[in-house]
């Protein structure tokens, strides 16, 4: 499986716009390998985040099948322990949208490890092939309604103003691409590919 051409120019975009984040964010920005707050806790993918992740795990199975049998393995781990409270369909990996599913998938899997997340390293064994969400997670981030998002780790010494300043506007492709999400990561993780 591999993402088409415009799943490639959206993480083309994502990466251009988080350097620019990155940059307004100077010496605020402490994320770095190793720091992995960001990779606690369970969250929405899209389809097109499933596929750079299984062409990932594919990828990292031909250069280091240990290392991507133990990310698969983590994976099928957290699905058998979680299986039973999935707000959607457990078979499919599908999300329910229901407003009652939406509101159980609130605390799903809340502060469990993605399981592309290396225990030992605390790095991302997929990261060149990561989702949306986690390519726009840390520096400030501006949503179109003016709501501005950053990991709460950075920033430390910033006054309101300051991060107001260095905030990113979010693309309308990043935000399309993050209200799309069907499943969560350890389905895409678990192989055979899906179709989500």
């Amino acid at each position: 499986m591999s993402c088409g051409p415009q799943a490639t120019e959206l993480v083309q975009i994502v990466g251009q716009t988080m350097a620019e984040a990155q940059t307004r964010g100077g010496t605020w920005i402490v994320c770095r390998p190793g720091c992995a707050e960001c990779c606690l806790g369970t969250f929405a993918i899209s389809h097109a985040d499933a596929e750079r992740l299984e062409d990932g795990l594919e990828d990292l199975a031909r250069h280091d099948p240990a290392r991507a049998a133990r990310v698969r393995h983590r994976a099928q781990a957290f699905l058998a322990h979680f299986a039973s409270a999935f707000p959607g369909d457990p078979e499919s990996g599908l999300l329910d949208n229901a407003p009652e599913a939406r509101g159980r998938f609130e605390t799903f899997g809340e502060d469990v490890p993605c399981p592309a997340l290396d225990p030992t390293t605390q790095t991302c064994d997929l990261y060149a092939h990561r989702p949306v969400t986690c390519r726009t997670f840390g520096p400030a981030i501006r949503y179109p309604e003016g709501e501005i998002r950053a990991c709460e780790l950075c920033y430390q010494d910033a006054t309101d103003e300051q991060i107001d300043a260095a905030a990113v506007p979010l693309h309308s492709a990043h935000l399309t691409e993050l209200q799309q999400a069907h499943t969560i990561a350890a389905f895409a993780l678990t192989g055979p590919p899906r179709r989500f």
